[in-house]
């Protein structure tokens, strides 16, 4: 009997304990809606006639940059500034509160009237001559400016020439490679596989050495034509320049205008024809 009511103490207090004790309860949680996915609105670019009525970026073609004596030719003395006058040009920039551009941002400006310097301006250079590297690059430094550097890869180096590794520096410190075929043959002459050898080759080169792309063309002598626009595109080359001739009206991004610096002028008719030779459209 004894055993009998012991037993059912323990089992009224085991359920009374069980009934005492307090519950517990979850916290909700609070449901988070998922973040909105913002989508930017695509860019839209722009045509060929709002292009062409853009303000045109200055852009300055060098090749030579070293002596010549009254008695060299005129070819010479166009297509070559001597290394003072040379100097005197990047200083006189500087001062007048002028900054360089890059392909791309030219790019941006036409196409997507993307924002620019209040002052801006393109320096480019020809031929692959070592002097752009080893007097060029050197001077331009001094300001802050960055370039553009067309090379045509059979020079590559030569004596006279910038070497490989001259070009791949070029290339580290923030200036711009691009192609001026493999020999300097006009553009306007090429048949078959000129296309190949003038134009894809001397990309690949090009690209192997810098390990960028290389999206920039600089036609031989300024020369071009309809027939060639659809290889450089084809090619895939973003921008093309040509000289101081009338743009294309259909494809201006490929044949986009620069003065060549005349060794004959001074620094006053360096800078005028800075400020004359780049208008609006034509």
């Amino acid at each position: 009997m004894k055993n009998i009511f012991y037993s059912v103490f323990v089992g009224l207090f085991v359920v009374v304990g069980c009934q005492s004790e307090p519950r517990k309860t979850v916290p909700e949680v609070p449901l988070v809606a998922a973040p909105t996915k913002v989508v930017a609105p695509k860019k839209v670019a722009a045509n060929a006639a709002t292009i062409l009525s853009k303000k045109e970026v200055p852009i300055l073609c060098y090749h030579n940059i070293r002596d010549f004596n009254a008695s060299a030719s005129g070819n010479v003395k166009v297509y070559t500034v001597k290394p003072p006058a040379f100097a005197e040009q990047m200083k006189t920039l500087a001062d007048e509160g002028y900054e360089t551009i890059l392909p791309e941002q030219l790019y941006n400006y036409l196409v997507f009237d993307g924002p620019l310097p209040a002052k801006p301006i393109m320096i480019t250079f020809d031929d692959t001559r070592e002097e752009q590297f080893s007097i060029g690059a050197a001077e331009m430094k001094k300001y802050g400016f960055k370039g553009v550097f067309f090379i045509m890869t059979v020079s590559i180096n030569r004596p006279g020439y910038m070497s490989k590794e001259q070009i791949k520096s070029l290339s580290d410190d923030g200036h711009v490679v691009g192609a001026h075929t493999w020999d300097h043959h006009m553009v306007t002459k090429y048949t078959g596989d000129d296309w190949n050898t003038q134009l894809v080759k001397p990309k690949a080169k090009l690209e192997e050495i810098i390990g960028k792309p290389v999206t920039d063309f600089a036609y031989p002598f300024g020369l071009w034509n309809t027939a060639a626009i659809p290889e450089i595109k084809k090619s895939d080359y973003k921008m093309a320049y040509i000289l101081a001739t009338k743009r294309d009206s259909v494809d201006p991004l490929h044949t986009i205008r620069r003065i060549i610096v005349s060794g004959t002028w001074s620094i006053e008719g360096t800078m005028k024809a800075i400020n004359s030779s780049f208008i609006k459209s034509e």
